[in-house]
């Protein structure tokens, strides 16, 4: 083997596996970090009796259990942030709240050590404590930032918990928080359902399953299918671009183009299931299912109903108009729905639809029906030409004639130049014009003449 040939060599492998590398990051993506904060409230009333203990003492003991469970996790790391505990009531202290451990892996020792040491005492600055768990979480635009609220009651320092926490939410500070309400009177609940996900925690054996519950939620895997279905219900569609936009944000979380295989099986997706997701079917026009309701830690299936047909614009040869396109809109819409060119064949969603060709005069229909996995062909006849010889100064249009003799405009003539050769559909016009020179009205000229396809027709203008 000569040293070129080693070289060459040498070189394939390289792009060999460089490709391959390329390939692989992108279907085995490494796990992002997830960061759970616990913002616990320890405000005075959390001292208050409940079952055989206080309300303070069974937070602590299920959330040491819950951190040590944690240290199982990989790419896990934990914080606790406590609120109410540094100043008595009688102080009023609205920015009583602290860091007490900052995000670590397997930290569960420092976070239990530091669950012995609160002392419920002040009031509840929800809001200021939400913003500044802001900054708790490092910078890393991939991580999944969680938060788990423990409170037994309402904001006391006249703050707004929810706008602040949608505010958050949208700023990708954090994902929807969990809120666990100990002893919330069922009246207060809706203002604690507006932060995040809000569970009633009623008794200490349903604090302990929403805590089990929650976890689920935030480190299981979730999965999603989508079945494009027709009008019986039958998964027949596919190859289609699926956007899961968030739903608070409005921004795209994922996008993949729909796979479904041999058999008629579609794939599953893995998504994070603690953000709310609309679901955009970029079919045309895009089919929208609002609020998805997916199950964290299952397989969810979805089937939306996107049946499609296809439209097929044929140009029979080369026409004087070159690349023909029409817009194609909804029934009685004034948006374009698509532009298409003739020639070409695309899918739309099955039902009926207007559509404007860009023929002079235009060309329009309405009411075209596509049909589930069948084409619609539309032919519009071939034009002809008109043809002015006549280089002329002055002012005049087109117009076409109806079959009741009616006349509607259709081109205006150069001020400068009268000679133009023009691409018509077939049928009869009428030419209206008045030379530059001449100085009444009475010399305008008149001319009807019919246009043939494929044909020119000759119309000459004199000078009057």
């Amino acid at each position: 083997m000569t040293f070129w040939q080693k070289t060459c060599f040498i070189l394939s492998l390289l792009l060999f596996f460089t490709a391959s590398g390329a390939a692989f990051s992108q279907t085995q993506k490494p796990k992002p970090n997830t960061r759970i904060l616990f913002l616990l409230d320890a405000s005075g009333s959390m001292m208050a009796k409940w079952e055989n203990s206080d309300r303070m003492s069974v937070a602590k003991t299920l959330l040491a259990n819950l951190v040590d469970s944690l240290q199982q996790y990989e790419n896990l790391e934990v914080a606790l942030r406590v609120y109410g505990h540094q100043s008595g009531r009688e102080q009023n202290n609205c920015r009583d709240t602290k860091l007490e451990v900052p995000f670590a892996a397997r930290n569960a020792e420092q976070v239990k050590k530091k669950l012995q040491q609160i002392i419920p005492r002040g009031n509840t600055p929800l809001t200021y404590s939400l913003q500044q768990s802001a900054d708790d979480f490092p910078q890393e635009k991939d991580a999944r930032n969680v938060i788990i609220m423990i409170t037994d009651g309402l904001e006391s320092c006249s703050g707004d918990p929810c706008a602040t926490s949608l505010a958050l939410q949208k700023k990708r500070i954090f994902l929807r928080p969990f809120v666990i309400g100990i002893g919330i009177e069922p009246e207060y609940e809706k203002q604690l359902n507006c932060i995040g996900q809000y569970f009633n925690a009623a008794d200490v054996r349903t604090f302990r399953n929403v805590l089990t519950e929650i976890t689920t939620q935030a480190l299981s895997e979730t999965t999603v299918t989508v079945d494009l279905v027709d009008a019986q219900g039958r998964p027949v569609e596919s190859n289609v671009n699926l956007t899961f936009l968030n739903a608070l944000t409005g921004l795209p979380e994922y996008n993949y183009v729909h796979y479904m295989d041999g058999k008629g099986k579609s794939d599953r997706l893995e998504v994070d299931a603690l953000l709310p997701y609309n679901l955009v079917v970029n079919s045309v026009p895009q089919v929208v299912e609002n609020n998805l309701k997916i199950q964290p830690g299952k397989h969810n299936v979805f089937s939306v109903v996107a049946p499609q047909g296809e439209l097929y614009l044929r140009q029979d040869g080369p026409t004087p108009y070159g690349q023909l396109t029409a817009i194609v809109r909804q029934p009685d819409a004034g948006t374009t729905l698509h532009v298409q060119h003739f020639g070409s064949r695309n899918k739309y969603l099955a039902g009926k639809y207007d559509l404007e060709v860009f023929t002079l005069p235009r060309i329009y229909m309405k009411g075209v029906e596509v049909k589930q996995g069948q084409t619609n062909t539309i032919t519009v006849p071939p034009a002809g030409q008109l043809n002015i010889p006549s280089d002329l100064q002055g002012y005049g249009s087109i117009y076409s004639i109806d079959a009741n003799g009616s006349q509607q405009w259709i081109y205006t003539l150069p001020e400068q130049s009268s000679k133009i050769v023009l691409a018509l559909q077939p049928g009869k016009y009428k030419l209206v014009y008045r030379t530059k020179s001449a100085h009444a009205s009475k010399f305008t000229d008149v001319q009807e003449f019919t246009i043939r396809s494929g044909a020119t027709t000759n119309v000459k203008i004199f000078n009057r």
